[in-house]
């Protein structure tokens, strides 16, 4: 790869980087995994513009996958937007979460981010590690790296900068509600499987029922409501914003008769 071709450095918006986040933090007993949407310019510097969240088709602890379904979905969600901004959208990246774990992508997370890479040389990776702990301090603590994969076992940082966002655009705001349909989706799935394995066994089918109450209760105390909160308190700075700028208008408006006022005199 010449230097010409070599990723500089990732300008992620800031809506972009809280939906990926509320993703991670969305679970910490296994992975999350999606993609990201955006453009980059003539400098090699790559700009994310949406997020899109990913159904996990397997859970693991260590390991995540999606379906070819979905990545084909992400291309269109991507010629979308390219319509809307009328800029040259397409998917850049992929982000995915280490829960308990260190940041650093692992000698799997290196190899796949290579193959992606071979499709697309601006293909950049972003790990989410959450739910660790501060050995100093005991808090909790959120880290954040971006690379991409020089060799099969060797990664390149890139500098990641998350630029301001005056307001969460429509599609992150679309991709935040989207999040608990998601969960519930991979919840029923799992239930369903397990449902098939124990057929004619009443005692695993009333576990199961049980497994699948619990988690979806989780899901609206852990996900839904704090999403709610977050939305209804958007919605609320959104609305004082209008009725700020309404007396702005009138105020101007005001002015301007009293200028015309005193023109005609």
């Amino acid at each position: 790869m010449g230097s010409e071709n070599v990723l500089k450095r990732v300008h992620m918006n800031a809506d972009v980087y809280q939906v990926c986040l509320q993703h991670a933090l969305s679970t910490e007993k296994e992975e999350v995994m999606g993609l990201l949407i955006g453009e980059i310019d003539e400098n090699q510097e790559a700009h994310i513009s949406a997020p899109v969240m990913l159904r996990r088709s397997d859970k693991r602890k260590d390991r995540v996958e999606i379906s070819p379904e979905q990545l084909s979905g992400a291309a269109e969600l991507a010629e979308k937007l390219a319509e809307e901004l009328k800029r040259p959208m397409r998917v850049i990246g992929w982000y995915h979460s280490h829960p308990h774990i260190t940041v650093w992508p692992s000698h799997v997370d290196v190899r796949t981010q290579l193959s992606y890479q071979m499709l697309d040389q601006g293909f950049v990776g972003i790990i989410f590690s959450v739910f660790s702990e501060d050995k100093s301090s005991k808090e909790q603590e959120i880290q954040v790296t971006c690379f991409q994969s020089d060799s099969v076992a060797e990664k390149r940082d890139i500098d990641l900068y998350i630029v301001p966002t005056p307001t969460v655009h429509e599609h992150c705001l679309k991709a935040m509600v989207r999040l608990p349909e998601i969960l519930v989706e991979e919840e029923r799935e799992t239930h369903d499987k397990a449902c098939h394995l124990a057929v004619n066994n009443t005692l695993s089918e009333v576990f199961n029922n049980a497994e699948l109450t619990k988690a979806m209760c989780n899901i609206t105390d852990l996900v839904s409501l704090p999403l709610y909160t977050t939305l209804d308190k958007l919605l609320r700075d959104s609305e004082n914003k209008v009725i700020k700028l309404r007396k702005e208008k009138e105020h101007l408006l005001k002015q301007l008769k009293r200028l015309e006022d005193l023109s005609s005199n």
